[in-house]
């Protein structure tokens, strides 16, 4: 079976001093390293996904700003595919559903950021659109979030929707298990 990484959004603005800082972003980074890695090292299909926000009141992921750009522990090298999107869904209106067909992948390893979000989004799309996914939990990062007065923490956040994907959509695995799987 055919396994492509798909490395979401892990752009300069999720880190300490950028805009929107998540928790655990660095330590997520890291680990979608090590996975890059052994992705490259193997001559396995990689995907990096960079947001670019296209809303006129975005405070974050700035087209022409540092906060867009691939943070350093995963950034592309060479002819490494990068995929622009604008929406959570990184299968939305971008080319990476004819991309992973045209390389006959059948399983996706997904990393990045946020979880309840990017992440979220692109592993339910790939999901319906018939892959096999793989999420790396400690390889993706996401902040508290806020609700009827109730703030929940990050670490919640991130369990409650891992939780989630790992019902249904996803099989959620540590980096060093998935690696030693494909390695």
């Amino acid at each position: 079976m055919k396994t492509a990484l798909l490395l979401i959004d892990i752009q300069n603005d999720y880190f300490p001093g950028g805009r929107m800082v998540l928790e655990g972003s660095t330590e997520a980074s890291q680990k979608a390293g090590q996975a890059l890695s052994l992705f490259r090292d193997k001559g396995f299909s990689l995907v990096h996904i960079q947001h670019l926000s296209t809303r006129p009141d975005a405070a974050f992921f700035i087209d022409g700003t540092d906060g867009v750009q691939f943070h350093i522990n995963v950034r592309p090298v060479a002819d490494e595919p990068v995929i622009r999107k604008h929406y959570p869904n990184a299968f939305r209106d971008t080319s990476l559903l004819e991309h992973l067909r045209s390389k006959h992948i059948e399983h996706v390893v997904i990393a990045g950021m946020m979880t309840h979000m990017c992440v979220d989004a692109t592993t339910r799309a790939a999901f319906d659109h018939g892959f096999r996914c793989t999420v790396l939990h400690d390889a993706c990062a996401t902040r508290a979030l806020a609700f009827n007065n109730v703030t929940v923490p990050a670490t919640q956040v991130h369990a409650a929707f891992l939780a989630a994907l790992g019902a249904v959509y996803a099989k959620v695995v540590g980096t060093d298990e998935c690696c030693a799987g494909l390695g």
